[in-house]
Formats: structure tokens, sequence, C-alpha cells
């Protein structure tokens, strides 16, 4: 999850200042990052497991924020990807779109953003022709 610390915009007219929290970052940056073509899903953690249980969703899951001793952004981003997709074309497109995101919705900049490919998902026909086959040794009825 995100750091503790809170993450400072100063206003260049007025000298005010806004304090956003990196958790609503991975907020954005998750939304953002379900909406890229080839990617299936972000991995969750225990506490976005219970959400989703209690029939709630964790729209920050799969997105860590951490700041590093410059007091820039790294995003770090652990998604599942449809197989049979080109991967780093997927990631690239990530790293994109998140980008840009971000950059539209707080001005702010991210300086790495590491994709991590947690796991490959399968279509369901996929799947289910593996199920559909004979047994090696099916039982005698005798």
């Amino acid at each position: 999850m995100a750091d503790s610390s809170k993450i400072l915009l100063s206003g260049e007219e007025n000298g005010e200042q806004i304090k956003i929290d990196p958790s609503v970052l991975e907020v954005i940056l998750g939304i953002a990052a379900e909406k890229v073509d080839g990617v299936v899903g972000m991995r969750g953690n225990l506490t976005s497991g219970i959400k989703e249980a209690l029939g709630r969703t964790d729209r920050g899951k799969g997105v860590n924020i951490s700041i590093d001793q410059d007091q820039k952004l790294i995003a770090d981003v652990y998604v599942y990807v449809e197989a049979g997709v080109n991967v780093p074309a997927v990631a690239l497109k990530l790293q994109k779109v998140l980008k840009t995101q971000l950059i539209q919705m707080t001005d702010l900049e991210l300086k790495a953003i590491n994709i991590h490919v947690v796991g490959l998902v399968f279509k369901d026909s996929e799947i289910q022709d593996e199920n559909d086959t004979t047994e090696l040794f099916p039982e005698d009825d005798e």
C-alpha cells in the first residue's frame, strides 16, 4: 500500500497547497490500468480480498505508489494479462496510459512505472477443451 506521507501540490498563483494521499493516486492508476486492452485483472491482497467478499470493490488494488529520496513518484503495477497477447506491447501501453492519466488528473509526473505481470489468464473456451478429455483409466463396472 502507499506510504503514509502526503504528496504536496503547491499553487503557483496564490501559494495555496493541496495534500494528496498516495492511495488516491493508486485508485486513479488502478482504474486506468484495468481499461487497457490485454489486462484482465489486477493483483489483490488480503485487504482487497476481504472487501470483495463483502461486496465492495478495491479500486487501488494492484498498484503501489512509493516516493524515492528525491521526492519523485514510482508506481509498481501488478497485472494479469490475457494469454496470447504481446506482453511487452501491453506493458508499454500501460506505462503510456498511466503516465498520461496521472498528469491529466493531478499534474504529477511519475519517475518510473514498473509493470509486473503476475500471471496469464486463459479464455474459458481453452479451459473447457482441456476438461473435455476422456479418462485414461475408466472405472470398470464389473
